[in-house]
């Protein structure tokens, strides 16, 4: 049996419709999970023909469960994993037991925060950075000449704007960076300048060096206590002038990591400087982003990357061209969920592709300190992007979330 090996898997989003995507290409899927709630919940996963749970932090264990399906007799195409933590564990297996495409030298240092400030330290898509290891005292000094507030604190490794936080003075500067390395005194800790600007983010495909932008869409950022995407404009039309400056930055990234296939995607700020990287992950972006980017144009991105993870030619050639919008809902009070309403009345609103709520009844819910603290997300189309964002909005405000206090 062709087998696809998923290294976790989300209940939702980009990572559950590449399982889909799979099991509609033919191949047997095969998901590593460290989430008992799913072993419980087998039957909500019927596209997964084997789930199996497993400790994903220890490859031993992993390389176990893989060499049982060999002996079994099943032919491993692909390794892979389209959830944030895990896409250099899933190469460095491929490395070992399939034909890998991707470069996981390339895929370290996109997931890690430090490696790519300090890779890319000299690109002036670049922000001006300051790294606070272990092994520096506070309170610190900053080097005013070059970094100003306000600023940026951020963890290495944080993934979905977690323990990414906002400093406007020295106060508040080192309060947060002792607040993440009280966290993990291990932890290198980012500071960074904060840049101003509209913000995108950059679907792309790299295929033998050819680069293929997915989708460049326009984010509206919430700014809480973390900064936090809630709207996401499908842009159906790049200025010439815009696209051409994507593209010498990404460009800049592939060959730069020797980057020849695999998947990304950026985001990025653009100011009166150009472009300044405020991030880049080794996969598609999560949540509703397949889905808004096949109601925009008709591929299925996440279909098209395992097509490239095999070897073969990806394809974004565009079936339809609509305007897309797609409003996220957060919350401003924490409690237990009791229930949503309006979810029926969202959906019949003319225009709208799709509503998701993803927690249930009995569910502790909070404001939003991560993107996974985003709680519902309406899609929709209009004949402009003004439109689909009106209609995304009205549908949305028909949503109401009903708690009780613990």
């Amino acid at each position: 049996m062709r087998t696809i090996i998923f290294i976790g898997l989300n209940k939702s989003g980009s990572s559950r419709e590449a399982v889909k995507a799979a099991n509609e290409l033919g191949y047997y899927t095969v998901v590593f999970t460290n989430q008992e709630k799913q072993i419980q919940q087998r039957s909500e996963y019927k596209d997964v023909h084997q789930l199996t749970l497993v400790d994903l932090y220890n490859i031993e264990e992993i390389k176990e469960q893989i060499d049982i399906l060999l002996d079994r007799g099943n032919e491993i195409k692909i390794i892979t994993s389209f959830v944030a933590k895990y896409v250099q564990t899933a190469s460095m297996l491929a490395d070992e037991y399939c034909e890998n495409y991707l470069s996981t030298e390339a895929l370290a240092i996109m997931e890690n925060k430090e490696k790519t400030r300090t890779f890319f330290a000299n690109q002036s898509f670049t922000p001006g950075f300051k790294l606070i290891t272990n092994d520096i005292p506070m309170p610190f000094v900053l080097n005013y000449q070059n970094l100003k507030f306000p600023l940026v604190v951020k963890c290495a490794s944080s993934t979905g704007s977690k323990d990414v936080i906002f400093a406007e003075d020295m106060k508040k500067l080192e309060k947060n960076v002792n607040k993440l390395r009280s966290k993990d005194p291990s932890e290198t800790i980012i500071i960074e300048e904060y840049v101003d600007g509209d913000q995108y983010l950059v679907e792309v495909l790299v295929s033998n060096w050819k680069v293929l932008i997915g989708a460049v869409i326009k984010q509206e950022i919430t700014k809480g206590k973390r900064f936090i995407v809630t709207g996401y404009g499908v842009l159906v039309e790049v200025p010439r002038h815009l696209e051409d400056s994507l593209l010498d930055v990404i460009e800049t990234i592939v060959s730069s990591l020797e980057f020849q296939n695999g998947a990304f995607h950026l985001e990025l700020r653009l100011t009166e400087d150009g472009w300044k990287l405020i991030e880049i992950n080794p996969r598609i972006s999560g949540g509703a982003m397949n889905k808004m980017i096949q109601a925009a144009f008709g591929y299925c991105l996440v279909e098209e990357t395992l097509k490239l993870l095999i070897g073969e030619t990806p394809s974004l050639v565009k079936s339809t061209n609509h305007y897309v919008f797609t409003q996220y809902i957060i919350l401003e009070n924490k409690g237990i969920l009791n229930k949503v309403t309006g979810k029926e009345r969202a959906a019949a609103t003319p225009g709208v592709v799709e509503v998701y709520v993803k927690p249930r009844r009995g569910t502790y819910v909070t404001p939003p300190l991560s993107m996974g603290h985003r709680y519902a997300y309406v899609i929709a189309k209009g004949d402009t992007l003004e439109e689909a964002e009106y209609i995304a909005k009205q549908a949305a405000n028909e949503i109401a979330f009903h708690l009780r206090r613990e």
